[in-house]
């Protein structure tokens, strides 16, 4: 099978670009399909006209096509029970079942999870009627957070400053439904300071794998105001980053939730991120996600020295021991280049040009751009539209070469891009 496996990626923005671009490398790999893919995508893999979303229809494919392994990049697909259907079909796929994904998809499971087997982690209380949420959020101190239950694309964490905007915060997600039925339920946590980071962990539902860490810039301004995003940005490895740190993290986090998912009878397997802030306390945990982070993945996939198919394969196998896992000891820093109006609304359609005067140090992994096949060029075709990273001896050098090569030029009209990423 060396050199001749099919790879079927879900997903169609830049963590799938970079997944892409990873998996390209590996000698084991003969074929890469993407399902949608975008214009970046395009240029390494076969595109293919199938949602992330369309389960049955993704489903035909792998089997009609004798598709060796599907890597699953989004989370609306996880949630859907991709990999349950896929497993049940005898088929090869990477990422946590339906049940154990629930760490993300349910703020109230995760939070319960954590509770009941000592994971540190922000007091909370869940609420499913507006009412009595409301009542509870004007008794309590702020500030404090409130966490829309479902998956929310990153737009489901709102900081109340005051009671004012926790009360429109509330009517927005429970009453109006703005989120749909993600909002319905609502957490009410307490309020963490400290640094946040995003640790990546690989697990084969026993064992984990060493684990490498970010930092992202969720809100969409410099100095970090502005509403939340998907995220503007990212580095590696956080400031202050250190071996004690990281097991302290694996021994009293990752392990533990390990373990509890699998007393659950759902055993986690695929990539466990776990976004943890660093308090006076220690770490703990703001988030569960089951799947890269985008644009954590931009970032840290460079870094990665494995095989990463090797390594899926290994996983899929239970085998994960078997396999090193083993990081550059370089840093990354990634900046998102955006359409002006994102988060809310903005245009697409652009033409863009003047990609091949970047450098050839940077990375370029398109998100949301498509190949207007009559200009045979890329156009822009959503709010986050480029991620570009690159790498050096520290994160200074990998910054500078970033804003170097973006400063002064016009990819696309209206684009917007924060200054300040890893600028300390």
């Amino acid at each position: 099978m060396s050199g001749n496996l099919r790879i079927l990626i879900v997903g169609k923005g830049a963590r799938e670009h970079a997944l892409a671009w990873k998996i390209k490398q590996s000698l084991l790999v003969s074929d890469i399909f993407i399902a949608p893919g975008n214009g970046g995508t395009s240029q390494i893999a076969k595109n293919l006209d199938i949602s992330e979303t369309d389960i049955s229809n993704l489903l035909n494919f792998a089997v009609s096509e004798n598709i060796d392994i599907t890597i699953v990049g989004p989370e609306s697909s996880l949630e859907l029970g991709i990999v349950n259907v896929f497993k049940a079909r005898g088929l090869k796929i990477f990422g946590p079942t339906k049940e154990a994904a629930l760490i993300e998809t349910s703020k109230d499971f995760a939070k319960k999870l954590m509770l009941d087997n000592d994971i540190p982690t922000a007091d909370y209380k869940t609420f499913d009627t507006y009412l009595d949420a409301k009542k509870y959020v004007n008794s309590i101190s702020l500030p404090f957070v409130i966490k829309a239950d479902g998956l929310a694309s990153g737009k489901g964490v709102f900081i109340a400053n005051s009671y004012d905007e926790a009360n429109k915060f509330l009517h927005e997600q429970m009453v109006e439904e703005k989120l749909g039925v993600a909002g319905k339920k609502i957490v009410v946590e307490e309020f963490l300071s400290g640094q946040e980071v995003s640790v990546f962990t690989f697990v084969d539902g026993v064992n984990i794998s060493s684990i490498v860490a970010a930092s992202d810039y969720k809100k969409l301004l410099d100095g970090d105001l502005g509403p939340n995003t998907g995220g503007m940005g990212a580095y590696s490895p956080p400031v202050d980053w250190n071996e004690i740190l990281s097991k302290n993290i694996k021994d009293n986090i990752i392990f533990p939730t390990i373990r509890a998912l699998s007393s659950l009878g759902t055993p986690y397997s695929g990539i466990l991120y776990s976004g943890l802030i660093l308090t006076k306390e220690g770490p703990k945990v703001l988030e569960f996600n089951c799947r890269f982070g985008d644009p954590e993945a931009q970032t840290i996939l460079p870094l990665l020295k494995t095989d990463l198919v090797e390594l899926i394969l290994k996983i899929s196998d239970n085998k994960l021991d078997d396999v090193n896992v083993e990081w550059a000891d370089q840093c990354a820093v990634s900046l998102v280049i955006a359409s002006a109006g994102y988060p809310d609304d903005y245009f697409t359609g652009y033409a863009m040009s003047g990609l091949e005067s970047i450098n050839d140090s940077i990375l370029v992994f398109h998100a949301g751009t498509q190949m207007n096949s009559s200009s045979n060029s890329f156009v822009t075709n959503g709010g986050r539209v480029l991620t570009l990273t690159s790498l050096g001896k520290n994160l200074q050098e990998a910054r500078n070469d970033v804003y170097e090569n973006i400063n002064s030029k016009q990819l696309f009209e209206n684009m917007f891009y924060r200054k300040d990423i890893a600028n300390f």
